[in-house]
């Protein structure tokens, strides 16, 4: 069986952290045709963030892609601890944003950044039950 090369992630990385460096701190984008900076910032936002996760995809499952399906996992029931932590770690991150620090980060970072942690604890529940109380084994 012939093995595929490992997809590129660098660019992905490099790009995706340019784009967002600019959003929280030089805070650079055009009105755009809506007329609105903070759109187009927020976009520009998303944009990077979605390129990270593209880089890490292919970084941490050696394969183009974007749903980290359980059958590419190495030890499920212990990485799903680490995303259902890393869950809980970006809603804090997000009650901060929209607490704390909600005057230096763009006002959507707060919403975005819970629904980015749900989707990770929905993913490590899931994880977890599928590999433990749900399982099909005895």
């Amino acid at each position: 069986m012939a093995t595929h090369p490992v997809p590129e992630w660098r660019v992905h990385a490099a790009i995706g952290s340019i784009l967002l460096l600019d959003t929280l701190t030089l805070k650079m984008a055009p009105a755009g045709p809506w007329g609105a900076e903070s759109f187009t910032l927020g976009l520009i936002g998303l944009t990077g963030l979605t390129l990270l996760y593209i880089a890490w995809y292919r970084l941490t499952f050696k394969r183009k892609g974007l749903v980290p399906w359980m059958d590419l996992w190495q030890n499920p029931e212990g990485s799903s601890r680490s995303v259902i932590t890393a869950g809980f770690a970006i809603i804090a991150a997000a009650w901060l944003a929209g607490n704390v620090v909600e005057d230096a980060l763009p006002k959507p970072t707060g919403l975005i950044l819970t629904l980015v942690g749900l989707l990770a604890l929905l993913n490590g529940f899931y994880v977890y039950l599928s590999v433990g109380a749900l399982s099909d084994t005895k």
